[in-house]
């Protein structure tokens, strides 16, 4: 069989006279159990009974699907899982494509099974086949979670407690490691694939999986209970504008305002918190950005799904083993100027950046866009200020402030709610200065009413008066001040 080493190599064989299949009222199997090794022989593997019927309820003492995983059916897979890297030829293993391998693995565990007498159901061997294919192949345990779509967060806190986020709330899943050693070789494997690497001597690593999901790894000795692995997960089916609207997250007008702002090339920064959605909220949006145009992303860890056809994707790098080699978002932003972008979106402003990508908001490209950390439009505001100070720029505060107000057309506020839902909560103008003071006014606002009987906060987007925003004009020259004005007449009569 291609991928297995010669016969007699590594697998102890044995000869096993085939088992009788259950009758259809036998009760589910014993819990498995591991035979003793017998002596190498070169009599020819018996084969797994394919033709056993399942029993109609797995032994949950063993392994049910998808769920609870006792400490023997840990034993016995660990117990197979060694047999395996004793057998299996890695280096021809590797020149298989995916499904391949994973067939290749699934027959010579299922030798494995029958040589060392692993009692189990059809379904128990399955979970087990699954689970040891994912290991070698896969992210491991990790696997199930990263199929499901329904999850927003993974958080493994060490091999022993992994929990998950859906529909806004936490909580722990049944899922565990075999050791802290496993968890580390997944993330290793992980940060790998995007050229960085995480380990003693550099234990905090940004990455991303192939799907553009973020991921971090922060490794002992930081890490006191054992590597921590935190993956932001993305939807399969990338979300739209309408999708927000479905949610709640969002009202019919207030999304054909973000749509308006989107497409007439207003500078735009997106505030929140932590999964609030901002970056969710930011790909939305560049859904209205003109196909002709040229597009520049830069990011810590390449996430951001453009759907245009002229999309440049820039990312940062961290110092190599030597402390040299580092790339800066800041270094990505000023190279930005000299690549000819029509818009510069930035996937999230935390430094001297901020400076840098309100310069290239003031000098002829419109329509860029970023995200940022902050519970309001006004802290957001204060944000940039204090990120500008802090990276060195011996300016006076109005000065800055000034280039602030010159260069941002709209602040967009996202939350996470008490209750898990994700709303966007504000969509806020920034006017000019009076004095030394900014000056904003809101568009929309999102009005907290009260919760229902299942504790779902309640609530509507409302829009605050105002006939004639600062960028009407800008809608104006894109041909939209007609589509503008019905969609606040729309948000004011909601």
């Amino acid at each position: 069989m291609f991928g297995k080493r010669a016969p007699g190599e590594g697998l102890p064989q044995q000869p096993q006279a085939p088992r009788p299949p259950a009758p259809a009222s036998a009760p589910a199997a014993a819990p498995a159990a591991v035979a003793a090794p017998a002596p190498r022989a070169q009599t020819p593997v018996a084969p797994m009974m394919a033709k056993q019927k399942p029993l109609p309820t797995p032994s949950k003492e063993v392994a049910p699907p998808g769920e609870f995983r006792s400490e023997e059916y840990y034993r016995i897979k660990s117990t197979i899982f060694n047999a395996l890297i004793e057998t299996i030829d890695l280096a021809q293993l590797a020149q298989l494509d995916s499904a391949s391998a994973r067939d290749e693995i699934r027959d010579i565990v299922s030798e494995i099974i029958s040589i060392k007498n692993v009692v189990m159901s059809i379904a128990e061997q399955e979970v087990l086949l699954d689970d040891i294919c994912n290991d070698v192949l896969g992210y491991g345990p990790l696997e199930p979670l990263l199929a499901r779509d329904d999850i927003a967060d993974i958080m493994v806190n060490g091999g022993n407690a992994v929990f998950i986020e859906v529909n806004g709330k936490v909580q722990k899943t049944a899922i565990r490691f075999r050791d802290n050693a496993q968890l580390m070789n997944i993330c290793q494997r992980i940060v790998s694939q995007v050229g960085r690497r995480v380990d003693e001597s550099s234990p905090i690593c940004d990455a991303r999986l192939p799907d553009g999901s973020r991921v971090n790894v922060i490794a002992p000795p930081l890490a006191i209970d054992g590597p921590t692995l935190t993956i932001r997960k993305f939807k399969k089916d990338k979300l739209r504008l309408q999708n927000l609207v479905e949610f709640g997250s969002i009202s019919p007008a207030g999304a054909k305002i973000l749509s308006i702002i989107g497409a007439c090339r207003c500078n735009t920064l997106i505030s929140g918190g932590t999964g609030s959605g901002k970056t969710t909220l930011l790909n939305t949006l560049t859904a209205f950005i003109d196909p002709a145009e040229r597009v520049v992303t830069c990011e810590d860890a390449a996430e951001l799904q453009l759907q245009q056809p002229h999309v440049v994707r820039l990312e940062t790098r961290p110092p190599n083993l030597e402390g040299s080699g580092q790339v800066t978002m800041t270094d990505l932003v000023k190279n930005c100027l000299r690549m000819r972008p029509d818009r510069i979106i930035v996937g999230e402003v935390r430094g001297q950046e901020a400076f840098d990508l309100l310069q290239a908001m003031n000098t002829g490209h419109d329509g860029s866009m970023g995200t940022l950390h902050a519970n309001s439009p006004r802290e957001a505001l204060s944000r940039l200020e204090s990120m500008i100070t802090m990276g060195g720029f011996n300016l006076p505060s109005k000065t800055i402030r000034e280039i602030i107000v010159g260069s941002l057309d709209v602040v967009i506020q996202a939350a996470r709610l008490r209750d898990g839902s994700r709303r966007i909560t504000a969509i806020t103008e920034v006017m000019g200065l009076e004095g030394d003071t900014l000056i904003t006014q809101d568009l929309v606002v999102f009005e907290i009413l009260g919760e229902d009987a299942n504790g779902r906060i309640t609530g509507r987007h409302r829009s605050t008066g105002i006939g004639r925003p600062r960028f009407w004009e800008r809608a104006r020259y894109y041909g939209l001040e007609k589509e503008l004005a019905q969609a606040l007449d729309e948000a004011e009569a909601a």
